[in-house]
This record gives structure tokens, sequence and C-alpha cells, in this order.
């Protein structure tokens, strides 16, 4: 199995929902599902931002009207359905499907008529870039694939390749939530939805202490011990 990973960069102004992650600098979001066909796909999302950020991209997201994959125009000619699986004031889960994904000049079209099925993908988006990171078996040249999509791209839009290796490091979200305990994932949901992790910092460890009714120095210590995992999965290429 090989890997790699494309970045496509957005100039402010060349797309709606992009222009968000310029707009609300801690919005940000990825897939924890994301896999295709040459005729379908369907995808989960989780987006993390203030509660502004998050009904403007709800908005923008679900927009039934608009494509949300498209690099070459703003717009294609494909059925899409959104719906919202979870919402609070700082996160929302939203699962896509759509149809007819042949008709949309997207990262996973592109991939898959290149390398063909088994394909994998994962996606995040941040302010001016859109990351996807794809698994695939075999031992495909990538020049073609890379010279086909960049010569697609709507001005104000740039591709990169990150990086092209031997399989590592997949998934790590999954084994994060396999070591974080119910307490570790309490503590960070209550940290997140109160504010903890924006800066400035809206709470302390003592007023999530009264939220969650435990002892200041419990709070302090899932919480270290929670982003100690956290970064040991994400920081090591070798696990």
């Amino acid at each position: 199995m090989r890997e790699f990973e494309f970045v496509v960069r957005f100039s402010e102004g060349t797309d709606e929902l992009m222009d968000l992650f310029y707009e609300y600098p801690s919005l940000r979001s990825r897939s924890s599902v994301c896999s295709s066909t040459e005729d379908v796909m369907w995808r989960v999302d989780h987006v993390v931002g203030t509660p502004e950020g998050l009904s403007a991209f709800e908005e923008v997201f679900t927009d039934e009207t608009r494509c949300n994959e498209c690099l070459d125009a703003p717009d294609c000619h494909t059925h899409r359905d959104y719906h919202v699986l979870d919402r609070s004031d700082h996160s929302m889960t939203v699962y896509t499907y759509r149809e007819e994904v042949s008709n949309c000049h997207s990262i996973p079209r592109y991939v898959l008529e290149h390398v063909g099925p088994g394909v994998i993908f994962e996606s995040s988006r941040r302010a001016g870039e859109y990351r996807w990171r794809i698994l695939y078996p075999g031992d495909h040249p990538l020049g073609e694939l890379y010279e086909t999509i960049e010569a697609q791209l709507r001005d104000g839009l740039q591709l990169d390749v990150e990086h092209l290796t031997n399989a590592g490091n997949w998934d790590a979200e999954a084994r994060i939530a396999a070591d974080l305990s119910a307490a570790h994932w309490e503590a960070l949901e209550t940290a997140v939805e109160h504010g903890y992790y924006e800066r400035p910092r809206k709470v302390t460890v003592e007023d999530l202490s009264d939220v969650l009714d435990v002892p200041r120095s419990t709070v302090q210590y899932r919480l270290r011990t929670a982003e100690d995992i956290v970064m040991s999965q994400l920081g090591d290429p070798d696990a």
C-alpha cells in the first residue's frame, strides 16, 4: 500500500465555502469517513469553530445548489444530499451523499480515474487549504494524475503534493478514539464546548471543574493525559 497527500490551496475570494475558513480562523473540518466509487461518494465531516462560524459553515456547506468539491468551477450538475447528524455550539457532524461523481471534477473523481478502485480518502479544511490524504493499493505513478488535476484548476487555486510514502500512521483519529477513556472524552468535549481551547481562553480549569463537578486537579490531569495521547498519535509517523 502507498499513500500520498494532495493540498489544494485557495486564495481568498475563489470559493464561498473556503472563504469561511479565512473569515473564521478557528473553523476547522475533517472527514472521519470518505469513500467513493466512480458513481457515488459518501463522507462524514466533523467541524469545530465558534457558534457564528459553524452557522455560516452549515448554511453554505448544506446548500444543495452549489458544489463543495469542484475544482474547475463552483458547481456541477450532480445530485447531493446533506444531513446534520449532530450539532452543539462549537461542533457539528455532517453526512454527505453524492451521486454522479463522474460529472464532478473533484479529487476523488480524478484519483479513481487514474488509480482505480480500493482507494481510501481522508480530508481536512482550514484557512487557505483543502488537504486530501489518499491510501491506495499498488504503486501507480502520480505524475499524470497531478498534471491532470493541475490543468483543470480554476484561477486562484494551487495544487501541491506534500509527500509520497509507504502507508503509515493511517487513521490516527481511530487510534486516538480507542485510547481515550470516557472520562478523557468528557473532559475534552467539555473543554472544547466551553471555549477552553480558544484564544484567548473563555474558561479556566477551575471553571471546567465546576461544570464537571470533579476536583480541579482531576480535570487538569485528564486534559493533560488526553492531550498527550492525541499528540503522540498524530506526531508518530511510524504508528
